[in-house]
């Protein structure tokens, strides 16, 4: 397996979500289970990468006593999945803060070109003073996640962090170089890319794989 090393790119190589990454490469996982599991390691991927995110104190009366708690306000958070199959990551991480506001960015690969088009994006109206998590299960070429961020930087977005499942070496040196500053959080790096710039080993199309709808 490659190895990246550097300071803002974190390989959670925790064996819950290798062993649920394993069942995304099987050719033979159906679209339900294929999709479910996105949900639970976009969790299991959350739990990490919202380790440093801000709270607020707050009184609550328990069933003895008051106490002053910190509870987390979703209000200045903020998901942007990349379209479509940032999508099949949203619940898990939703159901972790429920509050949290959701932001779209629609990219798609030039089959000829192999770099992203951007088509659509819709994000909050005060998205640049929010804490915001970028999330696309494939880390391919770092093109999508490169023009992504160049977006929500240019909305004036000051806080950003990308959740991937799956990434190879090359996009992720690619989005390094480019952003630095911006934290990665991947769950499983992988060999390289194919001369179709699709990651080996690998799991395929996640969005036609989410969707059902492979050829």
């Amino acid at each position: 397996m490659a190895k990246i090393n550097y300071k803002n790119v974190h390989v959670l190589n925790h064996p819950l979500l290798t062993h649920k990454i394993a069942i995304l490469r099987d050719k033979n996982t159906g679209t339900t289970t294929f999709r479910n599991t996105v949900k639970e390691i976009a969790m299991l991927e959350g739990f990490e990468a919202l380790r440093n995110i801000s709270t607020k104190k707050t009184v609550i009366t328990t069933p003895l006593e008051k106490t002053t708690q910190p509870l987390v306000d979703g209000s200045k958070l903020c998901f942007v999945p990349i379209l479509r199959a940032g999508l099949g990551m949203v619940d898990g991480l939703t159901d972790l803060i429920p509050g949290v506001k959701i932001g779209h960015i629609g990219l798609y690969r030039d089959p000829k070109t192999k770099k992203p088009v951007e088509y659509f994006c819709k994000l909050p109206k005060n998205i640049k003073n929010m804490e915001v998590f970028l999330i696309d299960p494939m880390f391919a070429t770092g093109g999508s996640a490169i023009d992504a961020v160049r977006t929500l930087k240019k909305k004036g977005v000051k806080k950003i962090s990308f959740i991937c499942i799956v990434a190879a070496p090359e996009g992720v040196k690619a989005f390094e170089k480019v952003f630095p500053d911006v934290p990665v959080y991947i769950g499983a790096l992988d060999r390289q890319l194919n001369s179709n710039k699709y990651i080996l080993p690998g799991l395929g199309d996640a969005g036609d794989r989410i969707f059902g709808t492979e050829d």
